[in-house]
């Protein structure tokens, strides 16, 4: 049998939910190494709705788990029913869902809080000696939750490559020990079991991007 494999969404679109291209990779990744990949998302309502075109909130409201459901194509479970023990290791996708839906980051920056479910499920499964996957944005929930911790969201000098570097400078004042990494390399905090990689915090062609998720994955799952 193989790895089974949580992957948690926050919702279906990069500026109000989870990456698209991300999940998508993290899915064909965990497929080509033999493992299987469970979708997971909470049922709560995002925190806004983002016309993807104008890149403007709208007055509509979504539910995160509904919106996850595309991505997973339906078949995805209410993360409240997640149990560590029938599962191998978690991954979790960016987008600014993390930052909106799985936690504050987008409204409070370093003084942000994470969901109690995500912050739950990522304690569960490093109190398990899981395995952790993380790209992108969501590197932030294990520098909230794990103070300490070694992780990657890139480069941190911002340029037209790496627009969103501040964030690694917050990861520091978190207490965190940021390692730059380009964006088809992970980093390995082999003491807290944590994966990540930069994905789409750097301006890369999205077959970079891809490279770089699959490393974490096969990471992950020499892990498990």
């Amino acid at each position: 049998m193989g790895k089974k494999v949580a992957i948690v969404l926050a919702g279906c679109g990069v500026y109000d939910g989870s990456e698209i291209h991300e999940s998508s990779a993290v899915l064909v990744h965990l497929s080509r190494e033999g493992a299987q990949g469970e979708f997971y998302a909470p049922d709560i309502d995002q925190m806004h709705v983002v016309d993807h075109v104008k890149g403007q909130p709208t007055q509509e409201k979504r539910n995160v788990l509904v919106e996850s459901a595309r991505i997973a194509r339906g078949n995805i479970k209410d993360l409240a029913k997640l149990n560590v023990k029938e599962l191998d290791a978690l991954i979790i996708p960016g987008g600014f869902g993390v930052a909106k839906n799985l936690s504050t980051w987008a409204v409070q920056g370093k003084n942000f809080t994470v969901s109690k479910a995500v912050e739950d499920t990522l304690k569960a499964f490093h109190a398990a000696k899981k395995p952790i996957g993380l790209c992108c944005i969501s590197p932030v929930l294990a520098a909230k939750i794990f103070p300490g911790c070694e992780l990657t969201v890139g480069h941190d000098t911002e340029c037209e490559k790496w627009p969103y570097a501040k964030t690694a400078e917050t990861m520091k004042e978190l207490g965190c020990k940021h390692v730059n990494k380009h964006v088809n390399e992970i980093h390995v905090d082999a003491k807290n079991k944590l994966v990540t990689t930069s994905a789409f915090m750097c301006n890369a062609p999205i077959h970079e991007v891809y490279d770089g998720v699959g490393k974490m994955v096969k990471e992950v799952l020499r892990l498990a």
